[in-house]
């Protein structure tokens, strides 16, 4: 069991599955990422640095891939709830798989650039 198994089993099944999805895409782009629990959500790593985190809430599920995938993919995201790095949506409009991939390159893309400056 990993961090983010025992968060799942605290919440309903429909928004577990749905953050499971969520995980598996993750892992299917990022294999070396790892779990863990980050501002107290369960989230990734990459290179020892914050990649995505998500969870669920009472009317929605939020996934927070940090403010440049927010900004550089804004245009894709006009029908979700935005905020500074905070993507809003629900079971009945989730994120698509790809928009999810794009995410997630755009964040690996930029952790490696800055640790290529450092």
């Amino acid at each position: 069991m990993t961090v983010i198994d025992t968060y799942l089993k605290t919440i309903s099944e429909a928004d577990a599955a749905e953050l499971e999805r969520i995980r598996d895409i993750v892992h299917e782009v990022v294999p070396e990422a790892t779990e863990v629990i980050t501002y107290g959500m369960p989230g990734f790593k990459y290179k020892g640095k914050y990649l995505v985190a998500f969870n669920s809430f009472k009317d929605h599920l939020s996934i927070f891939p940090g403010a440049k995938p927010t900004a550089v993919l804004s245009d894709k995201l006009g029908e979700y709830k935005l905020s500074k790095g905070t993507i809003q949506f629900t079971l009945e409009k989730p994120l698509p798989d790809s928009l999810i991939k794009e995410m997630i390159d755009v964040r690996v893309a930029e952790i490696d650039s800055k640790l290529q400056s450092v």
